[in-house]
């Protein structure tokens, strides 16, 4: 019998879902059809039931649902293909649906689902259509969920396409989907995908509810640099994630120190987790840590940076306590609180050979939190999410300000603070709100959502909405404005550390960007209490300090009028990049393994 339909059939460590998938393959009332299962590099045993129809390809490492989608349409001919991932289900009459669908003409069918996937574009599931010579985009050149850019979309410009009307299969909603691992709203992201298929290189990313990297592009400049190990250079075993600002480690590789990643599985969005795309950090295989931990025997283990790492950075000490340790924290103990979790981190800061903080108040904190149990002398401080200082190394662009004469300030990643009264109160007062990298994600994160287009339509012209900007384009793009805003919170603790929230202690990652570009900060004046940006924006004169939106406009048209703050965060900016303070890291380090 000839097959009229060739079935795709994708399968990435979801093994304990195929057999439901291939069962709905094998009652379909449509039998003429043959199928391709490929294996795309599970850790898992995968098998098939023994059908002339069916076969299994397996490749030994993750390449991508465009490659696996590839791979299955080379080895099948059928005129028309379809598709079942193998966490999904067809009803008996799936395949015969689509099929009478496109023997009217159409070059693609959809069928419906019971529940709505909530994306713009059909999923794999729905969809039936004519074999055409369109390939899948392949991970080299992007991975998005988008599926219309990864292929419906060039399918669908060879003819007609068009709906059965009919529910005949079912898109399972898991953890573990592929789009889950995308999607912002879905606590996916590039580094959640990263770490999920184990990408050994960068990536072109997007995201239908979020933006697009292009990490080859952006970190082409490390990659292709050679990094020679010094005779008395340290092995440091990097154990964690690396937030924001993930290059900043081979400040540590230019100085001839031999770096590996351990990493953290638990990453969310931005916290960044190996394999690292800049290159030159090898990766441990986190399934086998202590045996390879044990074989590396690192000179010293380097363990980061925020909350999410701490469980994991707590086992790697607890399994080899005699490595020199230095944990290095950012952020933010009431969120290990919060999770049960402050005994792990109150162990670590207590047992490490040494600790680094992002503030004076955050270690000043942990003394309070801790005393009894920890040395104050065992705290230093280092924000361990600066930037590399290369990204410094741009030309800065015209200010808009000096055509329009109105000034104009920067929000880089979520509006904290913001809302929609406040906006509108300074655009009455003549003041633009350039708006970065907005993503429609979960919390606070995706809070703008809820105020933005009302915000654009009663000050047109005064509210901006850009896309996210990259550490390439900082000073390029960030360079066009007056100013930047940092977090705008009331602080209560007046001035006693025991009641410090997490905006007290922290150094905001966008504080160092701005300053890349040359801006002065945007901070509301917490007078009484102790604020660590605060603190360090008097000292470095970087300030623009207001309580009102009428102090906002009046301190940007002073800046306008004598640019002050741009000289001061001109002068900063070398201070607040991770390379100089490099070599202090390097000597903590070896003060450890002495």
């Amino acid at each position: 019998m000839t097959a009229r339909v060739a079935v795709l059939v994708p399968v990435h460590d979801q093994a304990a879902f195929l057999p439901r998938a291939l069962e709905s393959l094998l009652a379909q009332e449509e039998t003429a059809w043959e199928a391709v299962v490929v294996d795309d590099g599970s850790r898992e045993p995968v098998a098939v039931p023994a059908d002339p129809r069916l076969r299994l390809v397996r490749t030994a490492d993750n390449r991508g649902l465009g490659a696996a989608l590839n791979t299955a349409l080379d080895g099948t001919a059928a005129p028309v293909v379809a598709y079942l991932p193998a966490d999904d289900v067809w009803f008996p009459a799936h395949l015969a649906t689509l099929l009478a669908a496109l023997d009217g003409g159409a070059v693609l069918a959809r069928a419906d689902l019971a529940q709505p996937a909530d994306t713009p574009y059909a999923q794999l599931v729905q969809v039936a259509h004519r074999r055409t010579a369109d390939r899948w985009t392949e991970r080299a050149e992007l991975e998005t969920d988008d599926l219309d850019r990864l292929m419906w979309a060039r399918v669908a410009a060879r003819g007609t396409t068009t709906g059965t009307g009919r529910v005949t299969c079912s898109w399972t909603r898991h953890p573990g989907q592929r789009s889950r691992a995308i999607r912002e709203s879905a606590d996916g992201g590039l580094n959640v995908f990263r770490t999920r298929y184990r990408v050994p290189g960068p990536l072109r990313f997007a995201s239908t509810d979020g933006g697009g990297t292009d990490e080859v592009a952006r970190y082409a400049r490390f990659r292709e640099r050679a990094y020679p190990p010094s005779p008395d250079g340290l092995r440091v075993l990097v154990v964690g994630e690396l937030a924001f600002n993930p290059e900043r480690v081979l400040a540590l590789a230019e100085r001839g120190h031999a770096l590996t990643g351990l990493w953290t599985d638990q990453a969310l969005g931005d916290a960044t987790v190996g394999p690292l795309p800049f290159g030159h950090v090898p990766d441990l295989d986190r399934d086998r840590w202590r045996e390879e931990v044990a074989a590396l025997s690192p000179d010293v283990v380097w363990a980061q940076l925020n909350w999410r790492a701490v469980p994991f950075a707590h086992a790697v000490r607890a399994a080899f306590p005699d490595l020199p340790f230095v944990w290095h924290f950012k952020e933010a103990p009431q969120r290990s609180v919060v999770r049960g979790e402050w005994p792990l981190l109150a162990d670590l800061v207590c047992g490490a050979d040494a600790v680094l903080l992002a503030t004076e108040e955050e270690r000043d904190w942990f003394a309070l939190a801790l005393s009894g149990r920890v040395d104050p002398a065992r705290l230093g401080v280092l924000d361990g999410d600066l930037p590399k200082r290369d990204w410094l190394d741009a030309p800065r662009s015209p200010r808009l300000s000096d055509a329009d004469g109105q000034p104009h300030a920067a929000v880089v990643g979520r509006p904290s603070g913001l809302d929609l009264d406040w906006v509108l109160a300074l655009a009455d007062r003549g003041v633009h709100t350039h708006l970065y990298g907005q993503v429609r994600a979960p919390g606070p994160t995706g809070s703008w959502t809820g105020w933005l287009d009302e915000a654009l339509a009663r000050a047109p012209g005064f509210v901006h909405v850009h896309r996210a900007v990259g550490p390439e384009d900082w000073v390029r793009e960030l360079s066009r404005h007056d100013a930047g805003w940092l977090h705008r919170f009331d602080s209560a603790n007046g001035g006693d550390l025991r009641r410090a929230g997490w905006d007290d202690l922290n150094s905001p990652a966008r504080l160092p960007v701005l300053l890349a570009a040359g801006l002065p900060l945007l901070q509301q004046a917490n007078p009484g209490s102790l604020v660590s940006v605060e603190r360090v924006l008097r000292a470095d004169g970087t300030g623009l300090f207001y309580r009102s939106a009428d102090d906002v406009a009046a301190a940007l048209h002073g800046e306008l009028a004598t640019r002050s703050g741009h000289a001061a965060a001109t002068a900063a900016r070398e201070r607040h990049v991770f390379d100089a303070h490099a070599d202090r890291l390097v000597d903590l380090f070896r003060s450890v393994t002495r």
